[in-house]
Formats: C-alpha cells, structure tokens, sequence
C-alpha cells in the first residue's frame, strides 16, 4: 500500500508529492485493519443499475467490479489553496492511497465486508459466500452509513454516491464503537456495554412482536430503522414440561442486532460484545442450546459463554431492566490523566470544563456526545480533537526515533516520520483548510499559520522531523481552540438536551 503526498514548486502553481509504502495492516486475528478500505472501493464502483430476476436493482455493482478494482485501488483527496506568501500561486496537496493485492486476497478482502454486514446480495437471499460469478450486490443501510461518513470527512461528492446517500436504502444511525488504534479492539468498558445495551433493548421500549418465527429466521434485512431494539417474542413457551416466558429474544437476533447496528466487522466480535451482556448481567439465558454446547463446551468452571443461535433463548435480567429505566446509574470513573487538554485552558475548572474532561476520558460518554454532535452538525470538533491526538501521539514517537545521532536516523524510522507527515496534510485537508469537508470555526491567524507551514513541510531527513515539530505544535493550538468551544458551546446545549439529561444525571 502506497501514500503519496507531493510537491513541486514551478510557475504559478505547486504541488506537494512525497511517497511512502508499506504492507496492509492485520489484527492479531489474521484481519485487516480496513477501516476506510471498504469506502474508498465503494468510490471507485459505477454503482449503477442491474437485472436481478425480473426487477432492476439500483446502486448495486458486480462481483467482478469489485475483486478487480479492489486488486488495484486508488483514493486521492486534493486540496487547492491560494499560496499566503503569493495569492496568485495555487497550492495543491493532493494524498493518494494506493492498495494493490492479489486476486486471491481481493476476494478475501470481499469477503469480510460480506460478513460484516456491509454488503449483501441483491436477490434478497442470504449469501454466506463472496463467490458467485456474474451476482449483483448492493450496500447494506450500514455499508451506507459507513461510507457517508467517509465521503463527508473526505469531501467526496461524487454523483454516484450522493445519490446512494440520500436513497430510503440510507434509514439508520449507526453506533459507532471506539477502537484501539494498535489492536483494532473495540471498548468494552462497562459504562459503554451499559449505552449500547439501552439501543440494544429500543429508545422508545422493548422491540416485540407476536410472531416468534420471523425473528428466529435467517432473513438478512429485518433492520429498517435505528431506534427499534432486538426484536423479541411477547411470548413463548420453553422447557419440559413447557412454561411460559415473556419479551425474549434469540441468540442469533442478538448478534444480528449487533451486526446491524454497530460498527462490528464480525459474528465473534458480536457474540464477543453479547458476553459482555452475560457477564454483567444484563441479560440472562432462559433457555440454552444443547447442541452449541456439545459443539464449544466451556473451557473454563463458570465461564460466562453467549450463545449465538436461534435456539438459545434469552430475556433481560431484573438489572437490565433497571439500567433501561435509569433506577442504576452509571458510575464513570474519574481520570486518571492529570495532562488532559482541557487543564491548559487557564482559570477556574469549572463544571462545563469538567464535564468534557469526563468525555474525552470515557469511551461511553464519548459515544453519547459523538451523537449529539452528529445530530447537532457539529461532529467534526470531536472528531478533530480525537483524531488530532493521535497524531500528536504519532509525532512523539517518531521525534524521539529520529531526534538522537543521525546514526540511529534508520530508513524505517525515516519512512515512519513521513506516514506520520502524510496524516498530517489529511488533517490539514480534512478540517482547516479553507472549503475543507469539516471545516473548524477555529481563529484566522492560526488557519493562516498552518497554511504557511504546511506548504513548507516535507523535504529530506532531518527537514521532516523539523516540520512534524512544527507541525504537532500547531496542531496542538487548534486542539485547544476546538477544546474552548466545545466547552463553550457544545458542552451547555448537551448537558441541557432532554434526550440526554436523564443519563447524565445518573453518571
């Protein structure tokens, strides 16, 4: 994988280029870490209109589009801007992701996106297999949703895809789970099980119905909205001799729900994500299935194992029942970071202050905000500052790799600094240049600042660590400018919003 940002100064205009590879990045699990892989394919697809039967499927793509322009994968991101030295140069920076794999390897690429529910097939069926010569596909409501926010912070605004974005197949909020930048894992802490388990149960009360069958079927597309909960059964009987239970659900229209509506990329992480349920006592088993059992016996005396079938039945726990209606609160954990960002912003800690530094410091409360702010239109101040510190994160470690004697100044070192150069003209691009996707309200002077030391960075060795210096600090002051607002602006309107008043009193 290649990526290359530029320059080459000439004339009345310049270009930025500067290029570096390295391999796809893979989980300790063997998956790849494809967090904007599966966007920038869908980019690259006419995504036009085929026969399947006798209905013409729209913003669908063949099998074979996919394994073979995923076989050798372009995604540029170009930004033009006058030079602040000469208004009448122009500055473009343009960054280039280059995938290119096998044919074999496409094909498995594909295949995860098919068990990660972002594809399906356009016949309606369920297709276990990303393999069938010549089959039409389409976008899942959560392949949708994934790339409209890839397409927003990228400033895509192809036909193709605003037409996709804005059909009825686009019906639904995705939850969208913090990962570890290292392992991929998602947070699991208890405080976001306790969120998620809420959208899990439905916003507006249990999801039930009177017919048990549909819920126990295999039907891919049972989903349509995001606010209903896992469907469960008003009724059914279990056991023997046979008793009564009431509002439950299967295993498999657990991991199903889960697989719909969060950002998971697998069933083991679903099923993962469900034992955590278990092991809280959220829900518990009323019925189990003996034949998973038989196949997975536990390993371990007492271990909590989630059941992933349609035989294994399931009912919320008198806890659960608590945690929906508020009568337990979430207790978040004060942090233990004493640096935060917003201990830089002088004066009094006061409570709208405090009650961001609990955000940025909670993965649940975070998830809670992020949707206000999505809501709001105004998500891009989060995303920056989270995205802002890992890139600080980023540059402290390739500073000190490549800070010492220029004997230790290795080329992998090197190449490193210059990854972590490249992300810094995707921020750049992304959230303060002038027309960029996800503009910041952020003061002139530093925009103005950034302009002038980002059309100078790069350049050989030592000049690449001098720049990611520069660079970090810079970025570091927009942090900050973000951090005031947030606390400003967002912070009040948050805490006051009805839809989350209750939670927050109870954290």
């Amino acid at each position: 994988m290649q990526t290359p940002i530029a320059f080459n100064p000439g004339g009345n205009s310049c270009k930025m280029r500067q290029t570096s590879s390295h391999l796809l990045r893979m989980t300790s699990d063997n998956r790849p870490f494809a967090k904007d892989l599966f966007a920038a394919l869908v980019v690259s697809l006419p995504l036009g209109s085929h026969r399947v039967r006798l209905t013409m499927v729209d913003h669908s793509f063949l099998l074979e589009e996919a394994i073979n322009n995923l076989g050798s994968l372009k995604s540029s991101q170009s930004n033009r801007i006058p030079d602040p030295k000469d208004p009448s140069r122009v500055i473009t920076t343009t960054i280039t992701t280059t995938f290119s794999m096998a044919h074999g390897m496409a094909r498995s690429v594909c295949q995860r996106f098919l068990a990660a529910r972002l594809v399906e097939s356009a016949n309606g069926k369920q297709a276990k297999e990303f393999d069938t010569k010549g089959s039409v596909w389409q976008l899942t409501p959560k392949g949708i949703n994934i790339l409209e926010r890839f397409c927003t912070k990228n400033g895509i605004e192809q036909r193709h895809i605003t037409d996709l974005v804005s059909s009825p197949r686009n019906a639904m909020q995705l939850i969208i789970l913090e990962r570890d930048s290292v392992t991929d894992k998602s947070s699991s802490d208890r405080s976001t099980v306790e969120v998620i388990f809420r959208r899990f149960v439905g916003q507006n009360g249990p999801n039930v119905t009177n017919n048990t069958s549909s819920k126990d079927s295999k039907s891919l597309r049972e989903y349509k909205e995001s606010s209903p909960g896992v469907r469960m059964a008003k009724e059914r009987k279990v056991g023997s001799p046979p008793r009564t239970i009431y509002q439950t659900f299967t295993g498999l229209a657990a991991t199903d729900w889960l697989m719909d509506y969060c950002s998971t990329v697998e069933r083991k992480e679903a099923s993962e994500f469900a034992t955590h349920l278990l092991e809280q006592e959220l829900i518990r088993c009323v019925q189990p299935d003996p034949f998973y059992l038989a196949q997975f016996p536990q390993g371990k005396e007492n271990e909590v194992r989630f059941q992933p079938t349609k035989y294994a039945i399931y009912q919320l726990s008198q806890k659960g029942k608590d945690v929906v209606h508020m009568t337990s609160s979430m207790q978040i954990p004060e942090s233990e970071n004493t640096s935060s960002t917003t201990t830089r912003l002088g004066g009094p800690r006061d409570s709208n202050t405090r009650m961001l530094d609990r955000i940025l410091n909670d993965a649940a409360l975070r998830l809670l905000f992020r949707e206000y702010l999505r809501d709001t239109l105004c998500e891009e101040n989060l995303l920056f500052y989270l995205d802002v510190n890992k890139f600080l994160q980023s540059c402290k470690v390739q500073i000190e790799a490549n800070s010492s004697s220029s004997a230790n100044r290795a080329l992998g070192n090197l190449a490193s600094a210059q990854e972590a150069l490249a992300s810094a003209y995707a921020l750049y691009n992304a959230f303060i240049a002038p027309g960029s996707p996800c503009e910041l309200n952020i003061d002139y002077l530093l925009r103005n600042q950034l302009a002038i030391r980002m059309t100078k960075a790069g350049g050989q060795d030592a000049a690449i660590v001098e720049s990611l210096v520069d660079v970090s600090k810079l970025f570091e002051q927009a942090q900050l400018s973000v951090v005031k607002l947030m606390v400003s602006d967002s912070i009040p309107k948050f805490i006051q919003s009805s839809k989350y008043e209750q939670i927050l009193e109870n954290s």
